[in-house]
């Protein structure tokens, strides 16, 4: 298969994604019909670009996955300052949405043309006369299409429950596809990927690499999904009123059993290591590089001016209004708009060990922004903080989109990648063996050492491991370990449904802020074990620009917090980033931080710290007088769940004839 980006981005404007509109039986308006086979190569290379083309999709991989549904936790966070439900029914971070929200039915139309386009590969190459001549690259190509498939109806699981289910293209299934017990579903494309893999390529011999599935990424995708499947998840209770409960597989053991197999497999055999930098990986694929043989194991291929809003939606905003073409010192505007959208928990970064490396990159320029002159600003609002990991502002001048460009950055989206892998491996073969072993040990240095100068080995890494000898404090230190790897990735509320921690921290994120928007009005109820006395309400600054009173960006030392990949534009240098600190002097500007969590004027926390997670636990009313429910002192195994299993679409279940139908306590 040629690989050609260009070409998928072509493929995807001549088919649109909305071209299926009626989907009941979730079946798309694939051209094939039933006795359709493959002719030749040209033919069935197109036919494979299609089911790639149809990955770049904003309601699935090119954006709904990162944003609308990557749903609150201790890392990524959106806030709510409303006690109603919007009538939109698209509140899915805050757990309150309906099954008439537009962006489901969206998602679930495009996840099933994917998946229809990719059964309909599989048939069609299968059966193809090309395949005695061609049937190595044949096997390759038809391996790709069914990892396609097995991630479409994986992320569908993760955000659905059980949900129609089907390997035959349409005309083989029933007019309206039947729902499938989701540990069905996995076990199915667990076996599926395992045979397939047998007959794949590693990434390094395939004409475009990391940006086309390979055996690793089989393999990966395999330990992902195993590993799902012996999670928690939350389950129907006895009528569609319940909610349901959170629950695993009896012989939850045997997938933990394939993760460490398969993701062990990735490890010795794929050839991929952690050579560069955390930072230098991320900024690399910023500018468009792409490395097949380090981080990534598989990159969803967006396309330059076409397709993908990575770096658009994470970064810094900066502001431009579509015209300006120079910023304030004469310079060249050339990076265009960037909405800074996709946030993380303002609390996270303070989580950080103060010598992790990632803490300075991921959550550095957090709390400030760019005007359309590219002149530097603090944010004001408290609630949230921009995640660096990508940002179009990490562009070399070269390669930027231009001044009045905005998203479609084509900037790739690393779906799989072997840091991943080497804590999935870890994970499962400390459950597997009922503790640590050597390899276990070995592959959770690898990520970690990562993540901290060379000098800082010995205590940050080898002896922070050593003093978790059992099982279940390993398991806390992975599940610490993925918390800081993956911030602004989408993984963590999902990583915490798996481990059923999800009611746990969503509860103790609540009264976070909750508590500590009462903390600063002096009422220090929920300030358990000093927790809030050090953190910065009010922080002092100074801008450090390319004017002639103010001194110029100094360039960029990824050891440093505030430091970023882009030296032509401004910084803002902080005083007291990561603690409380009095007023350094006249020279440093104040501004009100975390303090302005609380309305001074009213007398009560403000609405981001009462209704952001409304439908799991809020403040009764806008004056925080009470906390329904008041979960403060519930132990962790006796907290309701959460709701996080969004529901159908209203207009497939309108159109099921009764198949299916609303659990969850959705009405």
């Amino acid at each position: 298969m040629k690989f050609n980006k260009i070409f998928l981005a072509g493929i995807l404007a001549l088919l649109g994604l909305s071209a299926c509109s009626d989907y009941l039986d979730v079946k798309s308006d694939s051209k094939y019909d039933e006795d359709y086979v493959f002719g030749n190569m040209v033919e069935i290379n197109r036919a494979l670009n299609t089911c790639y083309a149809y990955l770049l999709s904003g309601n699935t991989y090119g954006g709904a996955y990162y944003s609308t549904f990557c749903l609150n936790s201790d890392v990524e966070y959106a806030t709510s300052s409303s006690d109603m439900q919007s009538s939109n029914g698209s509140d899915y971070k805050q757990f309150d949405c309906t099954p008439s929200g537009s962006a489901l039915e969206n998602t679930w139309k495009a996840a099933y043309t994917n998946i229809e386009y990719a059964n309909n590969f599989i048939e069609g190459a299968s059966k193809s006369a090309a395949m005695q001549e061609n049937e190595e690259d044949l096997m390759q190509m038809i391996g790709e299409a069914k990892c396609i498939r097995a991630m479409n109806y994986y992320d569908l699981v993760v955000l659905f429950g059980d949900v129609p289910f089907s390997l035959k293209r349409a005309y083989e299934s029933p007019m309206v596809m039947p729902v499938e017990d989701r540990e069905v579903i996995l076990s199915t494309l667990i076996e599926d990927l395992k045979t397939a893999s047998t007959s794949m390529k590693f990434a390094a011999s395939l004409n475009g690499g990391v940006q086309r599935c390979s055996k690793e990424f089989a393999w990966s995708l395999i330990a992902r999904m195993a590993l799902t499947a012996g999670g928690y998840s939350l389950r129907p209770g006895a009528s569609t009123a319940d909610i349901g409960t959170m629950q695993r597989p009896a012989n939850y053991k045997s997938y933990y059993e394939i993760a460490e197999e398969y993701a062990g497999k990735v490890i010795a055999e794929a050839g991929h290591s952690l050579t560069k930098r955390y930072d230098q990986y991320f900024i690399e694929q910023c500018n468009y590089e792409v490395s097949n043989n380090d981080d990534s194991i598989f990159e969803i291929p967006f396309t330059k001016g076409v397709n993908g809003n990575v770096g658009y939606n994470w970064g810094p905003a900066y502001d431009m209004n579509g015209t300006t073409t120079q910023m304030h010192d004469g310079s060249e505007a050339v990076w265009g708009k960037t909405s800074g959208s996709n946030m993380l928990n303002v609390f996270y970064r303070f989580s950080f060990d103060e010598k992790d490396l990632r803490r300075n990159y991921v959550c550095g320029t957090a709390m400030w922004k760019y005007g359309s002159d590219g002149k530097v600003a603090m944010r004001v609002d408290p609630w949230t903080a921009y995640c660096g990991k990508w940002s179009k502002l990490w562009t070399s001048k070269g390669n930027a989109m231009g001044a009045i460009s905005e998203g479609n950055t084509g900037i790739n989206y690393p779906y799989m990648r072997y840091a991943d892998v080497l804590l999935m491996y870890a994970e499962a073969a400390n459950e597997v063996n009922d503790g640590p072993t050597a390899e276990a040990i070995e592959a959770f240095k690898q990520v970690r050492r990562r993540a901290f100068l060379n000098a800082d080995w010995g205590e940050k890494v080898d002896s922070y491991v050593a003093a978790a000898g059992t099982k279940d404090s390993f398991l806390e230190l992975i599940q610490d370990e993925r918390k800081w790897e993956f911030g602004g990735e989408g993984l963590r509320w999902r990583d915490l449904v798996r481990w059923n921690k999800y009611a746990e921290v969503i509860r103790d994120v609540f009264y976070q802020y909750f508590g500590y928007a009462w903390y600063v009005s002096g009422d220090e109820e929920y300030n358990t074990n000093d927790r809030f006395t050090n953190l910065p309400s009010e922080l002092f600054y100074k801008t450090v620009d390319a004017d002639s009173n103010v001194l110029p960006n100094p360039g960029y030392d990824y050891t440093k917090f505030g430091s970023m990949p882009n030296t032509d534009l401004p910084i803002v240098e902080i005083y007291n980033p990561w603690a409380f600190a009095k007023n350094p002097g006249s020279e440093w500007a104040q501004g009100y931080y975390l303090s302005q969590m609380y309305n001074d004027s009213e007398g009560y926390p403000k609405g981001q710290a009462l209704f952001s997670l409304r439908g799991y636990i809020r403040a009764k009313d806008q004056y925080g007088a009470e906390v329904i429910p008041n979960l403060w002192e519930t132990p962790a195994s006796e907290l309701p769940v959460v709701r996080y299993i969004l529901p159908f679409p209203e207009d497939a279940v309108a159109r099921s004839g009764g198949a299916y139908e609303n659990k969850y306590g959705y009405r």
